[in-house]
């Protein structure tokens, strides 16, 4: 939500979607964070003549033999996608996931983005409740604050996650939070509406390493514009929380992994992804593992997508 991407030359369809020339993770892979039904929109844009007419016949075509073994889809526009039931739904059974996602697990967590708060009304949150009771339904977002963009009125983004976050913890649902230049509030809100220990998947940048005392997960902190990466990554590793605090995610289709292009020594100088998908994970946990080692931390790729991989377990059950 919010973020441009600079118009550079798009790489052809085979390289965009990794089909044969890289290979699989030893890890499995587990996208906390993914627009699936932006991703595919964004790729039948791209590439027009694309050989996947469906959300399935992507999410086969891409994944095949790359490890991915669950993903966790977040809706947070208002009103809500229809499509929600259809795909919740076809991961109802494992055959259902067998045939439709390729073994893939599937999840889901619903909520309306601070950009949208303006048009949050009584019929959207009744529908976001009617999710909530969805099997593969794992949490409430991406919810919180967005003082950046500004795109809804602050008093009315700030009423709209109280909203939604007494709800969320009425209900028991794990919490995925966005916040931009809006520390403070989002702070002060959680603290006065979630309990201490509630478990939650922090999507904020990465500055507010404070956010609050609660079981806290962080997912963006490769995001090109961060400034204390390092710390932040050390701080999640070894910081007084104890074992790592980060989890994995590509907020697909708006963040490619800088460090991609090296995988890829063939593709044209100054090609750029227009999207990113779940199978771009492994780079990310590899530049989280490059950054701990330069602080002097022991991990490597693999140790980082492990655990990782536990603590998505932790705060989603996923």
């Amino acid at each position: 939500m919010g973020k441009n991407n600079k118009k550079r030359p798009g790489p052809p369809e085979e390289f965009q979607l990794f089909l044969s020339s890289v290979e699989a993770s030893a890890e499995p892979i587990i996208d906390t964070h993914t627009h699936l039904l932006s991703t595919f929109s964004a790729y039948r844009s791209k590439y027009t003549t694309g050989k996947y007419e469906s959300v399935f016949d992507f999410v086969r075509g891409v994944y095949e033999g790359k490890n991915v073994e669950a993903m966790v889809d977040v809706y947070c526009e208002a009103p809500v996608q229809s499509q929600w039931k259809e795909l919740a739904d076809s991961a109802l059974t494992s055959e259902l996931r067998q045939e439709k996602w390729n073994g893939i697990e599937y999840w889901f967590v619903m909520g309306v983005h601070p950009h949208e708060s303006k048009d949050y009304t009584d019929e959207v949150e009744a529908h976001i409740l009617e999710a909530m009771t969805h099997p593969r339904n794992v949490g409430w977002g991406e919810i919180g604050l967005d003082y950046h963009y500004d795109l809804s009125p602050r008093d009315v983004q700030r009423n709209v996650f109280i909203r939604q976050l007494q709800h969320a913890v009425r209900l028991g649902k794990p919490l995925t939070i966005h916040t931009r230049e809006a520390e403070e509030d989002t702070e002060r809100i959680l603290k006065e509406h979630a309990p201490k220990d509630y478990k939650v998947h922090s999507l904020s940048c990465a500055k507010e390493t404070h956010l609050i005392n609660a079981v806290l997960f962080r997912g963006v902190i490769t995001y090109s514009t961060n400034f204390n990466t390092s710390s932040v990554i050390k701080n999640l590793c070894t910081g007084p929380s104890g074992p790592m605090r980060i989890v994995l995610e590509t907020d697909a289709p708006y963040m490619v992994p800088g460090n991609i292009y090296k995988a890829l020594p063939e593709l044209k100088s100054g090609t750029r992804f227009p999207i990113c998908h779940t199978a771009m994970i492994p780079w990310t946990a590899e530049f989280i593992a490059s950054v701990a080692k330069d602080a002097g931390l022991d991990y490597d790729r693999e140790r980082v997508m492990r655990e990782a991989r536990e603590n998505a377990k932790k705060v989603y059950g996923v």
